[in-house]
């Protein structure tokens, strides 16, 4: 065959392996543009055990993909093989033909190890069995994911063809060539995987005993493993539903897909926030994981022992700053005195009798208010502490004013004789009332509001509240400052 005739038919040999490569690009947009569908689905892999397919995949393709993304692979690699063909066909009208096949070859190379692990490790899970198989989702994806995967070798062996030496007479190939070329045609042939199994059983909440009254029937789970299904059904949760997308999937698939979350969270370190962990197709799963995954309870118990002892010193820094304050000198002596650091989310600490929670009343200048059987005092801009002093009395105390901002004295009534102050850490300070049942005043002194309003970060027991109670029949609240 002629020179300029060889060079024409390699040419649209090229040609064809560039149209080959845009094809599918050019196919999906038209049906996006179409349809607004850009033919995206998301699925959920249910397996166990080891996969040398997937386990392969799952190490090269964090390599594989960012090299794919890069502009000169986008469009199956077009970009490349026209790169290729200048490349080639610039070599050929100079005279070095063989500079041209060496530059077709390596395109075709690259594309084949970019192209191949896609075609050839879901192709290998198939053969190892439907366990491995379901590795890659339902069998339509799987199916999807090869007839892709031999499409995608279609354009780099159409460069081959464009590049190879001209032979005179026929050759016969040799036998690697020849075994190859059997896998690739049995292997387009096979496919559409056999059909999954059934679905398997999904236990009901009585038959995973998740509430521990003993009478569970599922056989062939471990504890951990049942209270992991109870934890992703949702049954040991009275206002959960569960991690959704997972209600209807069997029971050995879910904890199937939670070892293999596990496992894949314990090669780093437990933490189910890790890129690794969050990319994973289950996910989702990772809120239950702890029931399941010792390496995962590990690193949240770490976690939350770390935040408690970070919260541990914050409220000890704070009790550290109220004990410093000199403690108050009454002028009479009261029956209790009694000294707490008390926290609040919601700018009051509340006292109560008990059948009288939750009625707060409304406070006489923004300090303290009260109601039968409720009291409320201002302690912190929205959120924070106060380091508060309450003292009892059987009559009625000296005022004191110098030194303190504010302070308001209110009347309360005492239905059971049992007032005590409670913070919104559940921490008490009670025996507020001295002689039971009957009428009150309730005196209030303040100083620190307008440091904690005005301050971003105010130090350390800037509030400081003086509470003194003692029996008395007026109504009528008093400022006195």
């Amino acid at each position: 065959m002629p020179r300029r005739s060889r060079v024409h038919g390699a040419s649209k040999v090229w040609a064809a392996a560039t149209l080959t490569a845009v094809a599918p690009s050019l196919f999906f947009w038209v049906i996006r543009t179409l349809t607004g569908d850009d033919g995206s689905r998301s699925y959920l892999s249910m397996s166990s055990g080891p996969c040398l397919g997937w386990d392969i995949y799952d190490q090269v393709s964090p390599w594989v993909y960012p090299i794919k993304a890069f502009p000169l692979f986008s469009y199956d690699g077009a970009p490349l093989i026209v790169l290729g063909f200048a490349g080639w066909y610039l070599s050929v009208r100079r005279g070095r033909a063989g500079l041209g096949r060496i530059i077709g070859r390596c395109v075709a190379v690259v594309l084949l190890v970019l192209d191949l692990p896609l075609f050839l490790l879901p192709t290998l899970d198939a053969a190892l069995g439907p366990a491995c198989e379901a590795m890659w989702g339902p069998p339509e994806l799987l199916s999807r994911q090869i007839g892709w995967g031999l499409y995608d070798c279609v354009p780099p062996i159409l460069v081959l063809l464009a590049v190879r030496a001209p032979r005179r007479a026929f050759v016969r190939r040799g036998p690697v060539v020849r075994t190859a070329a059997a896998v690739l045609a049995v292997t387009a042939v096979v496919l559409i995987p056999a059909a999954s199994a059934s679905p398997g059983k999904v236990s009901t909440e009585r038959e995973l005993d998740c509430a521990g009254f003993g009478d569970g029937t599922v056989k062939g789970l471990s504890e951990t493993d049942k209270r992991f299904l109870c934890a992703v059904r949702g049954y040991d949760r009275p206002y959960d539903s569960g991690v959704e997308g997972w209600d209807e999937v069997s029971d050995q698939d879910v904890v199937a897909q939670g070892h293999q979350l596990c496992a894949l969270a314990t090669r780093h370190g437990g933490d189910t926030g890790a890129r690794a962990v969050q990319e994973a197709p289950q996910a989702s799963l990772a809120g239950a994981l702890a029931d399941l995954c010792p390496a995962v309870a590990g690193a949240r118990q770490a976690e939350e022992d770390r935040r408690q002892a970070e919260s541990d010193a914050y409220v000890a820094k704070k009790e550290r700053a109220c004990a410093a304050h000199p403690r108050h000198r009454p002028k009479i002596e009261p029956v209790r005195q009694r000294r707490a650091t008390l926290w609040t989310e919601f700018w009051t600490i509340d006292g109560w009798e008990e059948g009288y929670e939750g009625n707060p009343p409304e406070l006489v200048k923004d300090l303290v208010g009260s109601g039968l059987g409720t009291l409320a005092i201002w302690a912190a801009d929205e959120a924070g502490s106060a380091c508060v002093t309450v003292e009892s009395y059987t009559r009625r105390p000296p005022l004191e004013v110098r030194g303190w901002e504010e302070v308001v004295e209110v009347g309360y009534e005492s239905p059971s004789g049992a007032l005590e102050l409670v913070d919104g850490d559940g921490t008490s300070v009670k025996g507020l009332t001295t002689r039971g049942p009957g009428s009150y005043r309730v005196r209030v002194h303040l100083r620190g509001r307008e440091l904690v309003t005005q301050v971003i970060d105010a130090p350390d027991g800037a509030v400081e509240l003086l509470v003194q109670v003692f029996p008395g029949k007026a109504k009528k609240p008093v400022v006195y400052k």
